[in-house]
């Protein structure tokens, strides 16, 4: 694992692009035809715990109800035809890791600004219309040089802001100078009550499909140092002033209800989570390197490409990673059944698969 995490780098970047340019031959609208975008670039961190005392490039991490010690990754992930597909994943280097490398030490939003500027979409899935791209992140990640790259690439995105993220109207943009008059978007949207709120209805994807309802409001506006987008300001029917959340988007002919929408495919990103903590050991490694942590981390990613590109045997409608796992694993121990039932139909079958048994005890 220390030795060939290059190896696990290749592979992981071979079968994403193997898989995005499969998709990319009939690409649809996502979120089944309702949006007006046809591929989804989610950016979303996570943190790999350490069991081990002393790990190498390990961090003390505020992970909301506590700290954490271990690892933290950002992970890069497309969306086409509403398959997930993660690209390389960008690793989080402490101060002291990159002292004892000689590397230069970079914030998290400086290396996803880097990554962003260097991504190329043609050679994962072909030509295609920049404004088709949808990047959609959380508010941890609304920082004024993301919106910026993003901006620079032609493509469109979808920010939850925090609520003291500064913003004008278009009224106040022409006629204040650039400068000043900048509000808090909390304060806009407090201050703009004459917006009216508006019901929007989805269905959940799960198994048991329920219906969400959220009124919201929007106002065409400007974001400081990113320039113009539409503002929105979302909340559940159900509990109106709890858990309110701000968005930005600056694809000024999107509507409300489909930046809303739009914002909620950002939820296959914490199922990819899950999936790859639950099932494909994301967390299991005890080594010291790093280097090896980051081969196991690739290598997960390529176990999840391959459960995802219709593995022979298996169903085309079993979609869990846990169902797939369980069919694979039936699949293997039927093979091997069918290998010794063959040996023994054949001509002294019955005495080599002695022998074959003999050999494995005797090695025991």
């Amino acid at each position: 694992m220390h030795t060939h995490s290059p190896v696990a780098i290749t592979t992981l970047q071979h079968l994403s692009t193997k898989q995005a340019k499969r998709l990319s031959k009939t690409l649809h609208n996502l979120s089944q035809h309702q949006l007006p975008w046809k591929i989804a670039l989610l950016i979303e961190s996570t943190l790999q715990h350490r069991a081990r005392l002393h790990p190498e490039n390990a961090k003390k991490f505020n992970h909301g109800k506590g700290f954490v010690i271990g690892h933290q990754w950002t992970n890069i992930v497309l969306i086409l035809n509403d398959i997930l597909i993660p690209l390389p994943p960008i690793p989080f280097y402490s101060k002291r890791y990159c002292r004892e490398h000689a590397l230069a030490y970079h914030t998290e939003h400086d290396r996803v600004v880097a990554y962003i500027n260097k991504l190329d979409l043609d050679e994962s899935i072909g030509a295609h219309d920049p404004r088709d791209v949808l990047v959609l992140t959380d508010s941890g990640y609304d920082d004024k040089k993301i919106e910026n790259a993003i901006i620079n690439k032609r493509w469109n995105f979808i920010i939850a802001v925090g609520k003291t993220r500064r913003v004008k109207s278009e009224t106040v943009y022409q006629t204040t100078p650039k400068s000043r008059a900048w509000c808090h978007i909390a304060t806009f949207f407090r201050h703009h009550r004459r917006l009216k709120w508006t019901t929007v209805r989805f269905m959940t994807n799960g198994a048991k499909r329920k219906r969400m309802e959220f009124r919201i409001r929007h106002s065409m506006g400007y974001l400081r140092y990113v320039g113009k987008v539409q503002l929105v300001c979302s909340e559940p029917k159900k509990r109106p002033g709890g858990r309110r959340k701000y968005f930005a988007c600056n694809d000024v002919k999107a509507t409300a209800r489909q930046i809303v929408l739009g914002y909620r495919l950002r939820w296959a990103v914490e199922l990819f989570h899950k999936d790859v903590k639950m099932h494909l050991g994301f967390e299991d490694v005890a080594t010291t390197s790093f280097d090896a942590v980051q081969s196991h981390v690739y290598w997960v990613y390529c176990t999840y490409i391959l459960l995802h590109m219709s593995p022979p045997g298996v169903p085309a409608d079993v979609k869990s990673i846990g169902e797939k796992q369980r069919h694979i694993h039936t699949l293997l121990a039927k093979k091997e059944k069918r290998r010794v039932l063959q040996k023994l139909t054949q001509i002294g079958g019955v005495e080599r698969y002695k022998d074959e048994l003999r050999q494995a005890l005797t090695g025991i």
